[in-house]
């Protein structure tokens, strides 16, 4: 996931402000997905301490497994509609009651900004402001089991916000419960992820290398520091088996001592390459680390490494950190790089690339590019962890250029996602007036099964953020300016 817009003090684009209406719209009806199989199964169980599986977290669970358990638009013809809230809206999530919650940036004085959407349409019912500061945290924010918002704001505090309906019927957000971070977390840092345990308690990471564990319910906070040097630039994922943090140098898998203190079970260094490459935000793996496996859904960690001219994919075993493969992907594209979290279900783990993608920003401290431009490259790998656990195969791997974190359809056995198409067919470069298309792909081929176009122009720019099929079918995917529904019937 990359959301540059959510970094202070970075320098920006201007937004196309107006788009070419007279564009048509194109849609493919094409059947959407095939028959349910055991091929993508099991997925991480499901926290008792997070919202609904799929729905909660951006990556759709806590051990960020890019599933979801909802099918997503179903027959008939598909259309969409710009939900326009002037802002980036990278965390698009659903609680239980359905009503998705939207944490944004807005263009305009960037205060981070809370939105309950109306199911229905989209529209936004009410909204909450955060203390502005840095956004990493809130970029990251997921559901709890109440279906309140869990967020680190400016003033590095962990809130739980809360939505109700008054006597009149008029709906408000609010904060029902603060934890000041502040001793854990240097003025300096910022959190960049964070997820809860099995005990209810909240892992968070931040920038500089800070891993802590936070009980809002006590009050009480403890941490420890990743050596020197090593910068936390993704969310984290959680597991019964413990927290999975991967550094600019490193993935570890953590645990907690009886006192609640985290202490490093494992560490794996990985080839970080010579320097941060385009389409990437910061010099190392792009990857919120996956949870995945054949038996209890957290079997193996997997990120991407970020290898000079070839990216790997790097599983881990869970238990002890011993690795079960390092598998070149993205070749076909020949594009070395992938920002997102890769997609993990069973045996199969999908990886899309992100090499060469403009982002109007970049973060503090990104550090120069090699080379300092590149086309967007694209590109969709799927590879197999084989049975028995001794190693992976590369079972496709094309040249599609997913705009967005794809999300896999474990009801229908679909990946969704919205592409950046080329404005003259053909050509690999981006510009501002490029097509954007919603598409759904069959995982077994790797073949685009149905397609919409969306928008035309920077407006519609999804900037390699997350979708989330919401209960009632809509997908729902952050835009620069707002969100994205898309629909069908």
């Amino acid at each position: 996931m990359a959301v540059p817009s959510a970094r202070p003090r970075a320098r920006r684009r201007p937004l196309v402000a107006a788009l070419f209406s007279a564009l048509a719209l194109a849609a493919t009806a094409v059947p959407a997905g095939a028959a349910p199989t055991a091929d993508f199964v099991p997925v991480p169980p499901h926290n008792p301490y997070a919202g609904p599986d799929g729905t909660a977290t951006m990556h759709g669970d806590t051990g960020s497994s890019d599933t979801t358990p909802l099918a997503g638009p179903g027959a008939g013809n598909l259309s969409s509609k710009r939900v326009a809230l002037a802002s980036a809206c990278p965390t698009v999530l659903v609680g239980s009651d359905g009503h998705p919650v939207v944490l944004c940036t807005p263009i305009f004085g960037q205060v981070p900004t809370v939105h309950l959407l109306n199911p229905a349409d989209g529209s936004s019912l009410t909204t909450l402001q955060l203390t502005k500061g840095s956004l990493l945290g809130g970029v990251y924010a997921y559901l709890d089991d109440q279906d309140r918002l869990v967020v680190v704001d400016g003033s590095r505090s962990l809130l739980r916000v809360a939505h109700r309906k008054d006597a009149s019927g008029k709906w408000h957000l609010s904060v029902d419960r603060s934890l000041s971070l502040a001793s854990a977390v240097p003025a300096d840092d910022a959190v960049t992820g964070l997820s809860p345990d099995w005990q209810g308690r909240v892992w968070f990471a931040t920038g500089n290398g800070v891993v802590g564990l936070a009980d809002d319910r006590t009050g009480q906070v403890s941490t420890l520091r990743l050596p020197a040097g090593e910068r936390v630039a993704n969310s984290i994922s959680t597991a019964p088996e413990g927290t999975a943090v991967t550094s600019t140098h490193a993935t570890y898998l953590l645990t907690a001592a009886a006192d609640g203190t985290p202490r490093i079970a494992w560490r794996q260094a990985y080839d970080r390459g010579r320097a941060r490459k385009p389409g990437l935000l910061s010099w190392g793996s792009g990857s919120t680390p996956t949870f995945l496996g054949p038996k209890t859904g957290t079997d193996y960690v997997a990120i991407v490494d970020n290898a000079d001219t070839t990216v790997r994919l790097k599983v881990y075993r869970t238990d002890g950190g011993a690795e079960i493969c390092s598998i070149p992907v993205l070749q076909a594209s020949g594009g070395p790089g992938s920002e997102n979290s890769p997609i993990g279900a069973g045996n199969s783990v999908f990886v899309a690339g992100t090499y060469g993608y403009p982002y109007p920003a970049l973060p503090d401290g990104a550090g120069p590019s090699v080379p300092s431009s590149a086309d967007f490259a694209g590109g969709l790998t799927r590879v197999d962890i084989r049975p028995d656990g001794t190693g992976c195969a590369t079972v496709w791997d094309n040249t599609l250029r997913s705009a967005a974190v794809p999300k896999l359809s474990t009801a229908t056995n679909t990946l969704h996602t919205v592409v950046r198409d080329p404005l003259i067919p053909g050509t690999k470069g981006t510009g501002i007036l490029d097509p954007y298309r919603y598409v759904q792909i069959d995982p077994a081929t790797g073949r685009v099964t149905r397609s919409r176009q969306v928008g035309v122009g920077s407006l519609y720019d999804t900037l390699q953020m997350a979708g989330t099929v919401a209960p009632d079918g809509a997908y729902l995917q952050g835009t620069v300016t707002g969100v994205l529904r898309i629909t069908a019937g």
